[in-house]
């Protein structure tokens, strides 16, 4: 599933964070990995600079992961033009079945939750995608690993279940730990003569909506194939940003594997999807499925 994993890289340290998860996903898939570094057209007098920072790079990747498998192919790729639209486009052009890159890079961390090229790209990719938080000073490894314990946020509907597929894998090749979560609403909006209130349901209708939203996630479970004792369902009622979050930091989830928008795409982050939130609030990787709605026949 993840044969081919494209690693933009722009010659920092902070893109270089992303290394470790890249060593972890090609050893368990025998994947190929390819470094790709884009200078831009007034910095073309820098490509052969470019292309000996990666060959040194691709050879330490390539040794790294190694270390723990079998030959791994790694390959450079330095190419001249926007960063963003070169990586989408190479992406698209290579079968490229996965894309792992950090938020930030040498810009540095800003106040923004992405960084230009890691936000653009994502609006535009349709594979899916990894985006690793950044952080200073780097955080230690987990004894369990990048991807001992994953948490995949649903919400009932399909193209929120679009990510399963990708979290399955994952769970077959790394013995990885799975949380099912769903956030359940504590009210709603209604419009009311003052303008729109925020009501929240009685005790009968909460309960209710829990015992629904433990019976859809329990039919997902059984579903998912592995160790059924490495899969656990959990229901948490209040905003989703902020309990997803929460249970991420709770549990110790290194991983977020969620879906985007399915009929609008990432193109209406600007509107405040909860993907793009998650992306902006956690300090967990995470992993983004395109979910595509298919058009109903008349």
């Amino acid at each position: 599933m993840f044969d081919r994993i494209l690693v933009p890289l722009d010659g920092s340290k902070l893109a270089e964070q992303v290394f470790p998860y890249v060593t972890e996903l090609a050893r368990a898939f025998g994947s190929e990995v390819i470094l790709i570094e884009v200078c831009e057209p007034e910095e073309s007098q820098y490509e052969h600079t470019c292309e000996i920072y990666l060959s040194n790079v691709a050879e330490q990747v390539g040794s790294n992961i190694e270390e723990g498998a079998g030959t791994v192919k790694v390959r450079a790729v330095v190419l001249v033009g926007r960063p963003a639209e070169e990586i989408v486009s190479y992406a698209e052009k290579n079968d490229i079945s996965l894309i792992i890159m950090t938020s930030h890079g040498r810009s540095g961390i800003m106040p923004q939750c992405l960084g230009s090229t890691a936000y653009k790209v994502l609006q535009r990719v349709v594979i899916p995608s990894m985006v690793v938080r950044v952080i200073e000073p780097l955080a230690e490894s987990s004894k369990d690993g990048l991807f001992g314990r994953i948490l995949v946020p649903l919400d009932g509907s399909e193209r929120a279940e679009a990510v399963l597929p990708y979290v399955m894998e994952l769970m077959r090749k790394l013995n990885s730990e799975v949380i099912l979560l769903q956030v359940v609403a504590s009210g709603k909006h209604v419009h009311t003569i003052g303008g729109l209130d925020y009501v929240y349901f009685g005790d009968r209708d909460a309960d209710s909506m829990k015992i629904s939203t433990q019976k859809y996630l329990g039919k997902v479970r059984t579903r998912l194939v592995g160790k059924k004792d490495s899969i656990r369902c959990e229901v948490r009622t209040g905003d989703p940003v902020r309990e997803i979050v929460k249970c991420a930091n709770e549990t110790d989830s290194r991983l977020i594997a969620i879906s985007s928008h399915g009929h609008s795409g990432i193109e209406r982050w600007a509107y405040g999807s909860v993907t793009y939130k998650i992306l902006q609030s956690s300090n967990q990787a995470v992993l983004v499925a395109r979910s595509v709605i298919r058009e109903q026949k008349h």
